[in-house]
């Protein structure tokens, strides 16, 4: 396929919505075609199904049928949104991906790893990984304020991840920084800690030294 995948991985609170919309906007400055979306959503159905995932007030699956709601999203993602604007030649920025499911429901919630990579395979017709994964590494404790924070401030719904407590936050961290090691080349390591100017110069450098 023409296009790229550049997607954006880290814990609540990282800083990941943030920062993406900030480097599709200076993309789009610079005259690439870009498409910001979002996992799980990003399509019609998607978004359907993201509501039974993320919203406070839905049933407390568990990690197995949290993986095939993803995986039934992630599917129309791929079919109405993904695949085509890979195949007209652009530039994706995905706001979570493959990897959290991986981390969220594999290295956390127990679901087998190899079973979470041959559902993927299956969903997205290969052996499709994103070019580059920017991982957006911040305390726990830090990101559950901001999260706390900002849900004062805008009444957000989608907190049934944020509400699973401290010690799931700190396993869903390090299972994200035991993941990485398994596909260095494509991971880059962010400081959450950092301010978003500074990230984003460092993905700017690192975009187009390898474009």
């Amino acid at each position: 396929m023409k296009g790229r995948l550049i997607t954006f991985e880290g814990g609540e609170g990282a800083g990941k919505s943030s920062l993406i919309k900030l480097l599709h906007e200076a993309l789009v400055q610079k005259g690439f075609k870009v498409l910001l979306t979002r996992e799980p959503g990003g399509s019609i159905g998607a978004e359907r199904i993201r509501k039974l995932i993320v919203e406070k007030n839905e049933p407390d699956f568990d990690a197995l049928t949290e993986l095939l709601l993803l995986m039934s999203a992630r599917r129309d993602h791929w079919i109405h949104t993904l695949r085509p604007a890979l195949e007209e030649g652009k530039i994706i920025l995905c706001d979570r991906f493959i990897d959290s499911s991986f981390v969220y429901q594999g290295y956390v919630g127990g679901v087998d790893l190899a079973f979470i990579k041959t559902a993927y395979e299956i969903v997205v017709e290969g052996c499709v990984y994103p070019d580059k994964t920017y991982y957006i590494d911040l305390d726990p404790k830090v990101g559950l304020s901001r999260v706390l924070t900002r849900s004062n401030q805008t009444q957000n719904n989608e907190t049934r991840f944020e509400q699973k407590g401290l010690e799931f936050h700190q396993r869903v961290r390090q299972g994200f920084l035991d993941h990485i090691k398994t596909d260095p080349m494509r991971f880059h390591l962010l400081d959450g800690k950092a301010c978003l100017e500074e990230n984003l110069r460092l993905i700017l450098k690192d975009f187009f030294e390898n474009i």
